[in-house]
C-alpha cells in the first residue's frame, strides 16, 4: 500500500467533518422549476474545531487539531480544513455519485464515493454520509441505530454503523419558517408571514470507532459554533 504524509492521513481522518424533498401532486412545469432551483440555492452550513485521535499507517498514535467549515449544497458537501494557524489542510468534495480530495502541493485524488476515497487514502473509510445526519442530532437512514434521549426528547447518543456518537452540548439559535399568515403572497398565492422559533443545535459531539483495537483507535471531538 502507497503511504502519504501523516497530514494526509490526519486530514481524511478528520473527515467526519440533506436530504431532498419530493414533490406530490401535479404541479406545472414552471413550478417545478422553481423548486430545484429553491432547493439548490438553500445550504447548510457548520464551521467549528475539531480533534483527532487516530493511527497513522506506521502505527504511531497521533493527536491533532485544526478549524473546519462544512457546506451543504443540495446534495453535494464540501468540507475545508484549516491548521490552527488557518492555512488550508484539505478540500474535500462529496456527491451522491462522486468524490474529491485536494491536498495542497498535491494532484487531487478522487473515487465514486467518500467512504471509497478515505478507504484508498486511509486503509479504513470513514462514515461522512452518516455525519450529514448526526450533525443534526439524528440517525442516519438505511441502517439500525440504537439512540438515547434526555427529558426534553434530545438525542445523546447514537450507536450506528460501528460508531458511538456522544452529544455533550445544545446551543438554541432561531430558525425562520414562513407560514400562512397575512402579510405577502406566497409562490402559491398564499399570504405569508415570517415567524421565528428557537431551533436546538448540536454544540458539541464526540465520535468515537467501535471495536477498534488499541493500536489502532480512531476518535473525532467537535466544537460547532451557533
Amino acid at each position: 500500500m502507497t503511504r502519504f504524509a501523516p497530514r494526509s492521513r490526519l486530514v481524511a481522518a478528520a473527515l467526519m467533518l440533506a436530504a431532498a424533498g419530493m414533490l406530490a401532486g401535479c404541479v406545472t412545469q414552471p413550478e417545478k422549476m422553481a423548486v430545484a432551483t429553491s432547493r439548490a440555492s438553500v445550504s447548510t452550513e457548520y464551521q467549528g474545531r475539531f480533534a483527532v485521535h487516530y493511527a497513522d499507517q506506521t502505527g504511531q498514535i497521533r493527536d491533532a487539531y485544526g478549524n473546519y467549515d462544512w457546506v451543504e449544497q443540495a446534495d453535494a458537501v464540501t468540507l475545508s480544513l484549516r491548521n490552527p494557524l488557518g492555512s488550508t489542510l484539505a478540500i474535500v468534495v462529496a456527491t451522491p455519485t462522486s468524490a474529491s480530495l485536494e491536498l495542497p502541493n498535491q494532484a487531487p485524488r478522487t473515487a465514486n464515493n467518500v467512504e471509497d476515497l478515505m478507504q484508498s487514502s486511509l486503509g479504513f473509510p470513514m462514515p461522512v454520509s452518516g455525519l450529514r445526519y448526526w450533525l443534526r442530532n439524528e440517525p442516519a437512514p438505511g441502517s439500525h441505530a440504537k439512540t438515547s434521549e434526555d427529558a426534553s426528547g434530545r438525542i445523546t447518543q447514537i450507536v450506528q454503523d460501528g460508531w458511538q456518537i456522544d452529544y455533550l452540548g445544545f446551543a438554541e439559535a432561531p430558525t425562520s419558517a414562513a407560514t400562512p399568515t397575512g402579510g405577502a403572497s406566497s409562490a402559491a398565492g398564499m399570504p405569508t408571514k415570517t415567524v421565528t422559533a428557537p431551533r436546538r443545535l448540536v454544540s458539541r459531539m464526540n465520535l468515537v470507532r467501535l471495536n477498534a483495537p488499541a493500536s489502532s483507535p480512531l476518535a473525532v471531538k467537535l466544537v460547532i459554533n451557533p
